[in-house]
């Protein structure tokens, strides 16, 4: 595995370059990854619209800053990501908000799902290939450490619980899913990111 991430690492983007190759993309009427098509580019580009109202409203919790600052070792935060992914728009802006808060201790990387398949294999989600994944290394060792993803407990409850009423994922779970991630104001996110970093830093 060390030498898929460190391939996965070379290749990866910075926040900034991830956005602006979403973006790009999206102006040539294509999306991030293999498949092209009409509702792909429409959900990317409402991400775009929703990473961009996200970067400016979320706000990091006073005792996720104070844990990050607190953190003995320097970790790279590689996540598997596409700009279609709906989830990933809700929990990339975050990761990012909160990476920022020493970039020196925490160094967030993307890469795309689609042209990291093995990557990807290391990390699916009961057989799947669910997305955001967050794969938690220690700069130091190289090392994975954990892993989180590709949804908050709660969020991953609600879809559960739809699909058994239901026996689907349709555009009325989707819109269920998006207003928990309004209402949570990505609070869950951090407290369960930060649960692992702790966990992780005391090793």
């Amino acid at each position: 595995m060390n030498s898929t991430v460190a391939k996965s690492l070379f290749a990866s983007h910075s926040y900034e370059e991830y956005r602006k190759l979403v973006s790009d993309l999206l102006t040539e009427g294509k999306v991030t990854g293999d498949e092209q098509s009409e509702d792909l580019g429409n959900y990317a580009t409402l991400n775009e619209k929703r990473m961009s109202r996200l970067e400016k409203t979320i706000v990091i919790a006073d005792e996720v800053k104070s844990g990050i600052e607190d953190l003995k070792h320097d970790y790279i935060w590689l996540v598997i990501s596409e700009g279609w992914c709906g989830d990933a728009a809700q929990l990339l802006p975050i990761m990012h908000k909160m990476a920022e808060i020493d970039s020196k201790k925490i160094d967030l990387r993307i890469v795309l799902r689609d042209e990291n398949p093995e990557l990807m294999n290391y990390f699916l989600t009961n057989n799947g290939k669910a997305i955001p994944k967050l794969i938690v290394i220690n700069k130091e060792t190289s090392l994975v450490e954990n892993h989180w993803g590709p949804r908050p407990a709660g969020a991953v409850k609600l879809i559960s619980d739809y699909k058994k009423e239901f026996g689907v994922v349709d555009e009325t779970a989707k819109s269920d899913l998006q207003l928990w991630y309004l209402h949570d104001k990505g609070l869950s996110t951090q407290a369960e990111i930060m649960e692992i970093m702790n966990y992780v830093d005391q090793k």
